[in-house]
């Protein structure tokens, strides 16, 4: 039995420190080139003016499902962001030893899929109050994040966060345990995890919300 054979199926609850984290490797791992549902290549170039975000809601499946969807929105991807070990492969990320998140890159159109409507979107399916765990996903790996590439993407997600906060507690729900921060290093998952669901209609998607409705996000300036 090898090392990580030993660990698989142990869910983590806590972030790995430097030491406890796996070295990961200098070289990026294989993955498609092109989109499986649009043809649009993966890691660009993107047309001018558009923007990206990771988010992090659970198992990344069901969660790049709904991005690839919604209108405005030119290609997703999944992967792995938020943690310490360098083009980590999925098995890896299983142990909990590598601290990043399954996200979705999402690349858009500001114009035609504004961020407050995707923050509604990232908001209303699946339940940010769960920490480290989303249903029966438990671990790092599964927890609520939102990693911004731009200053007014950071500002407008913590924004949104109060105003979605107040709702679940009027809901009853709980506290908001998302993670929210400037974008880290992304590392493209396998080849066959994306746009997994297309490839597989009947496969798992554990995605699911409180039922507690988002409203429009307020301004900064409002936060």
């Amino acid at each position: 039995m090898s090392f990580l054979d030993g660990l698989t199926g142990h869910k983590k609850l806590s972030m790995p420190s430097a030491a406890e984290a796996l070295a990961g490797r200098s070289e990026p791992i294989p993955t498609a080139e092109r989109h499986f549902v649009s043809g649009q290549p993966l890691k660009g170039p993107y047309p001018e003016g558009s923007e990206s975000v990771l988010f992090g809601m659970g198992c990344f499946w069901g969660a790049e499902r709904l991005f690839w969807q919604r209108e405005g929105v030119w290609v997703t991807a999944v992967g792995y962001a938020g943690g310490l070990t360098p083009n980590p492969t999925y098995r890896e990320t299983t142990t909990g030893l590598t601290g990043h998140a399954e996200v979705v890159q999402v690349v858009y159109d500001p114009a035609a899929a504004s961020f407050a409507e995707l923050l509604k979107l990232f908001w209303e399916s699946h339940d940010p109050t769960q920490g480290m765990r989303q249903g029966n996903d438990v671990g790092t790996t599964y927890r609520s994040a939102i990693f911004a590439t731009t200053e007014a993407q950071l500002a407008e997600a913590r924004a949104s966060r109060k105003a979605y906060q107040q709702a679940l507690k009027a809901a009853g729900r709980g506290e908001i345990t998302t993670e929210i921060a400037p974008a880290p290093e992304f590392y493209y998952a396998e080849e066959d995890h994306q746009q997994y669901l297309a490839k597989n209609p009947y496969g798992y998607c554990g995605l699911q919300g409180t039922g507690v409705a988002c409203a429009a996000a307020p301004s900064a300036a409002q936060s």
